[in-house]
């Protein structure tokens, strides 16, 4: 038991010095190919905050535990509206000014509507990874061309160009982008293989491992990056980070189980833990658009949000011990 918490302390650390890491030698390779800021913080960015949880879910899958998988994708999701945007803005309210982010959070609900409907058979397959992953690339392809074609400055662009990694040479950018992406892939297996003893030896599903243990501590470098970036008055970066993650998360950590080890899905993810992703999504989509006002997530919301983030998971403790008696 002792070397299986070692191993899941020591993944979570080293997946979040490899992941700064590897967005840093990302961020910088783009620099370096003069990549506007904003196609690199939504796209380079986004991708390396999600490379914990992608590179998770393939070595779960990998390892035979696609339902380890599943849970990180869902629980991390769950985990950065509910817990990280909750803290965030309770730290301090949050607003959405950026046009583009405005654009980005209806297609987050359209992506998990997608998800929702390709699992509907409890079943997720290799084409039903295929799918989520080819939306996600014409997402990303979307974004990035509306971030390059927009001629009218967007205030998220500006809160990047603060925020991104300082420029390097070529050769160190390229040594800490490989380096991070080493680190990640170790780190992502000594997690896994920590998490798999700890359920076995707990008697408890994979799936809720993957909900609550993997799922927090993959969505911690969002949490200090959110928070930070409340702190720091860049409002759209902090949602920012959260939807694009969220993306990531349903399209790609969620699709890649599919693809590497197809089967059916636990009961429970359509029955308990799709629904509480799909309601807190609705939320944050209405909170953070504004409908006809101005985005905001207050401290009420915030509250909202981390109540409903504590109650999740009192009822993921009340499924396994409610279970077992």
């Amino acid at each position: 038991m002792l070397y299986n918490s070692l191993a899941i302390l020591a993944g979570f650390a080293l997946l979040i010095w490899s992941a700064d890491r590897f967005i840093c030698g990302a961020a910088a390779v783009a620099k370096n190919f003069k990549i506007s800021p904003l196609v690199i913080g939504i796209v380079i960015v986004g991708f390396g905050t999600s490379a914990p949880e992608m590179l998770v879910s393939v070595i779960a899958s990998l390892d035979g535990s696609p339902s380890l998988a599943v849970g990180n994708a869902l629980g991390s999701n769950i985990t950065n509206i509910a817990l990280v945007l909750g803290v965030s803005a309770l730290i301090k309210p949050l607003s959405v000014h950026s046009r583009i982010l405005k654009k980005e959070l209806p297609l987050l609900l359209v992506a998990m509507i997608l998800a929702l409907l390709l699992v509907l058979d409890d079943d997720l397959g290799r084409v039903d990874g295929m799918i989520l992953l080819g939306a996600l690339f014409a997402i990303m392809w979307w974004l990035a061309h509306e971030a390059l074609h927009n001629r009218v400055p967007d205030s998220m662009q500006i809160e990047f160009e603060h925020e991104l990694p300082p420029a390097m040479p070529m050769p160190r950018a390229l040594f800490w982008l490989a380096v991070g992406l080493v680190v990640l892939l170790a780190s992502s297996k000594l997690l896994v293989w920590g998490a798999v003893n700890i359920a076995i030896s707990f008697g408890v599903s994979e799936l809720i491992i993957g909900l609550t243990v993997v799922a927090i501590g993959t969505s911690l470098p969002e949490l200090a990056a959110t928070a930070m970036s409340a702190l720091k008055n860049e409002h759209d970066i902090a949602i920012g980070n959260i939807v694009g993650s969220n993306l990531f998360n349903i399209l790609a950590v969620f699709g890649i189980p599919g693809l590497l080890a197809p089967g059916p899905l636990d009961p429970e993810v359509l029955n308990r833990d799709f629904p509480v992703v799909f309601g807190l999504t609705i939320a944050l989509v209405i909170m953070a658009s504004g409908l006809r006002k101005a985005g905001r997530i207050n401290r009420i919301g915030a509250g909202i949000l981390l109540l409903s983030f504590f109650a999740y998971q009192a009822l993921l403790y009340y499924s396994v011990h409610g279970a077992a008696t």
